[in-house]
């Protein structure tokens, strides 16, 4: 996986937290593939997929531990990073907690999945965004399932109201940071064989993430907030 064609000065960096496994793992993998360098958070210090891949990525591969919901190893990791700039900072970590109906979902398990999903990719954009210039990229994993107008099925109502509070969360950050030349996305990536997208989903992790990768790739540069999927389509809010 060693790339040659660009000198290390030339290369970008881009930061994926949550890339221990499945779509953050393969993200890591595909800007790893197309010549950048790579920082991935993992939870803790256990071995994990990303470990094995930066042993095949000749150097440009780092692994941080982070655990995204806990402030002082927010703050940490920044610490660590000062003085490196970031051209990509994507926030991939997410969790749920089953399917049921919102009134039976215990409150710790409310508590939690908004935390996870909504509070703490904020705290990591705010956190770690001033390590991205104004021409870089901060982007972070949604749902179409955060989509409001989209939601005509129901089921899965606590992440689906985790993933529009992360949207929403985000338009409150892009109104509070308007004239930022900076690329603001909110990524939908299909519904994919993972943990969160179950076996019967309808993509693989290997068709979804170059579609991922390729749609951040193609909004480089464009200001302002958009909320996309894996084909650069628009989501409906």
């Amino acid at each position: 996986m060693t790339d040659t064609s660009k000198t290390t000065e030339s290369r970008r960096t881009a930061l994926i937290v949550g890339a221990s496994r499945t779509l953050g793992l393969g993200i890591a993998a595909e800007y790893l593939r197309r010549g950048w360098e790579v920082i991935g958070t993992v939870r803790g210090t256990h071995r994990t997929g990303l470990h094995d891949l930066a042993e095949e990525a000749g150097g440009r591969l780092t692994v941080e531990s982070l655990e995204m919901t806990d402030p002082a190893q927010l703050t940490a990791l920044r610490d660590r990073l000062a003085g490196r700039t970031l051209d990509l900072l994507f926030v991939n970590a997410a969790v749920t907690r089953g399917d049921l109906p919102i009134g039976e979902v215990p409150t710790e398990v409310f508590t939690e999945v908004m935390v996870t999903n909504a509070l703490s990719p904020m705290r990591v954009v705010d956190v770690l965004g001033p390590l991205v210039p104004p021409t870089g990229t901060i982007g972070v994993m949604s749902s179409d399932q955060g989509s409001v107008s989209l939601n005509t099925e129901g089921g899965q109502d606590l992440y689906r109201a985790s993933k529009s509070a992360l949207n929403q969360l985000m338009r409150c950050h892009a109104a509070r940071t308007t004239g930022d030349p900076r690329t603001l996305l909110l990524m939908d990536p299909g519904w994919v064989r993972t943990e969160l997208g179950g076996p019967d989903a309808e993509l693989s992790v290997e068709e979804s993430v170059p579609g991922v990768v390729e749609t951040i790739e193609r909004h480089h540069g464009t200001s302002g907030l958009h909320f996309l999927d894996h084909r650069g389509e628009v989501v409906p809010w």
